[in-house]
């Protein structure tokens, strides 16, 4: 493998596997993808099980002219960077020593920023672009669709109004077009050090709405609650897996004593908690979306300043706060069971309550025996009767 031509060797991988969402290259292993969320060995002859100096080889090109992250990989054992191919694609790569060698793991990016109908959102997100301020986090495991979603969002907004967008990425994924909005985006390495530094920057360069990859740090937290106070609308990732953990991630960065403190200043501040996951379709073909929304209104801010207490929790306050766009994992999980997207099984496993959704599919699955038990009665008597059968369900 010539370890230059990784041009090439990805418009190869991408060209086969076009729904590849992430590329890994490992010693003892052939290259593989991650397609459809399951471990696939690429099917491409010529590559056979890579040795480690072939992996070494190849991140040392990645590396080439990237003296920041030759020095983060020569310090740390890791870098974080990113690449563009022309007709191809952006790529998200991380290089790290893993006993004694190198791996790369390499996160596919679509040229084309993804619409809210082709991820599936539902049509209550729309309304963050219409906000002046606040916090919106969006969040959910690795690999869920996270930087998709706020490409959307930030690309929906860049064509109904004429803001002035800042984002801080770690490192740019999707590349946005000119539209209404002017949008600048910095990259963690090349335009700026730390997510901190960029953010309090920012507040001097004059933007409407602030992206920030990832709150990783109190500074981060702290300074993106100073700029929603102040009139900006601050939209961030965190890497937690429903509403419910965000809070406490938030409030868990900074010390015991200004809990009280920071409940109150997060409660006036957030807008909108999206937790989305990525479930496995029943046909084995893809993945389904499920996403949990929670919006600011008083009794999810009453949530946020007193905790969960009795006839007080978030999932109630979701279910009842449906008319508002809010919904829960469990009735979209619900929802996806019932259009036969998914299985018992994944549904059970995703759940945030198991024991009660357990109950609504069985009483689902009940009713629809109730249904097929009537459908055959109705047919038996129409024979009976000498009616003649005609568009009726036999099965």
């Amino acid at each position: 493998m010539n370890p230059y031509e990784i041009g090439p060797i990805l418009r190869r991988i991408t060209k086969t596997m076009p729904k590849a969402s992430d590329i890994l290259f490992s010693p003892g292993h052939p290259p593989k993808a991650i397609h459809d969320g399951q471990l696939v060995t690429i099917p491409i002859r010529e590559f056979s099980v890579l040795a480690p100096y072939q992996t070494e080889m190849l991140a040392m090109a990645l590396m080439q002219g990237k003296p920041k992250a030759m020095r983060q990989f020569t310090e740390s054992g890791s870098a974080d960077l990113s690449i563009t191919l022309e007709k191809t694609g952006r790529f998200r790569i991380n290089i790290f020593r893993q006993r004694g060698s190198v791996a790369i793991v390499m996160r596919v990016i679509p040229t084309l920023i993804p619409s809210f109908e082709s991820l599936g959102l539902p049509d209550s997100l729309r309304n963050i672009i219409r906000l002046k301020n606040g916090v919106v986090l969006i969040t959910g495991p690795t690999g869920c669709g996270k930087s998709s979603t706020m490409a959307a969002l930030i690309n929906l907004m860049s064509q109904e109004y004429a803001y002035h967008i800042i984002t801080i990425e770690d490192p740019i994924e999707f590349l946005f077009q000119r539209n209404k909005s002017m949008i600048h985006q910095r990259e963690l390495g090349g335009d700026t050090e730390s997510f901190s530094q960029a953010l309090r920057t920012a507040l001097r360069q004059a933007p409407q709405v602030i992206m920030v990859g990832e709150m990783r740090d109190t500074e981060s937290v702290e300074i993106a609650l100073e700029a929603a106070e102040t009139g900006h609308l601050i939209l961030s990732t965190l890497h937690t897996i429903d509403a419910a953990k965000t809070i406490e991630r938030i409030i868990g960065v900074f010390p015991k004593e200004q809990e009280d403190f920071i409940r109150t200043r997060f409660s006036q501040t957030f807008r909108y908690i999206v937790s989305q996951r990525l479930l496995p379709k029943m046909d084995g073909k893809g993945r389904a979306i499920a996403i949990e929304v929670l919006k600011a209104n008083d009794r999810t801010r009453s949530y946020i300043i007193k905790g969960e207490q009795s006839g007080n929790t978030l999932e109630a306050a979701m279910e009842d706060g449906e008319i508002d766009g809010m919904q829960t994992f469990d009735s979209q999980l619900l929802r996806l069971f019932q259009a036969k997207i998914i299985s018992k099984e994944v549904a059970l496993q995703y759940a945030t309550n198991p024991n009660n959704l357990q109950l609504k599919l069985g009483i689902f699955g009940e009713n629809k025996r109730e249904e097929r038990k009537s459908g055959s009665a109705m047919i038996e008597d129409a024979t009976l009767d000498g009616m003649p059968i005609i568009g009726l369900d036999r099965e």
